[in-house]
């Protein structure tokens, strides 16, 4: 291993349904991916692209954003709080 492949961070992975899924390492890149899937979910009623991709799509950008994240971790708790028996 080179001096220059210690400054990379680690690649960053979204867990969905229990899968992990690799995310680019570029910045730019995995906000263009997160901005590719809204705006394909806000197609949804086309063929092959779904609204699916909207959820998807924040999920992304949840990673790269604080006010996503935010969001995203207000609906984590409430679906847990949620699920759990009382």
């Amino acid at each position: 291993m080179s001096a220059a492949s210690h400054n990379h961070p680690p690649a960053r992975k979204i867990s969905v349904f229990g899968r992990q899924f690799t995310m680019p390492r570029s910045r730019g890149l995995r906000i263009a991916i997160g901005a590719v899937l809204i705006f394909g979910g806000i197609l949804g009623f086309l063929p092959i692209l779904g609204f699916w991709m909207i959820p998807l799509g924040l999920l992304v950008l949840s990673y790269e954003f604080a006010l996503v994240r935010r969001h995203r971790r207000r609906l984590v708790v409430w679906w847990e709080r949620r699920r759990r028996p009382n």
